[in-house]
């Protein structure tokens, strides 16, 4: 049996990365680290159907989730580019 079931952390941080065109900027390995670190660093907030998610949701709970997403997003770049610039050093 297959359950359709996702982390809205996960559809939200894909939603912010298409909207400012990093999906299709960045390279898909770096883009993956970059999910995988930033996800890692957010609760998990499981959902059955989006549909749903976007009728019932609180406005500041959505605002206050992109929020949390975006310090998350910005860790995580900050740790891949050291991570880089250590690499590069070595």
């Amino acid at each position: 049996m297959q359950l359709e079931i996702r982390n809205y952390y996960e559809v939200l941080l894909l939603e912010m990365l298409s909207d400012e065109g990093l999906l299709d900027e960045l390279p898909s390995d770096y883009l993956a680290d970059l999910c995988c670190i930033t996800l890692n660093q957010l609760p998990t907030r499981y959902i059955r159907h989006l549909v749903d998610t976007y009728f019932f949701e609180d406005y500041n709970e959505l605002q206050q989730m992109k929020h949390e997403i975006q310090k998350a997003l910005e860790k995580s770049r900050a740790f891949l580019k050291e991570s880089d610039h250590l690499k590069e050093s070595q």
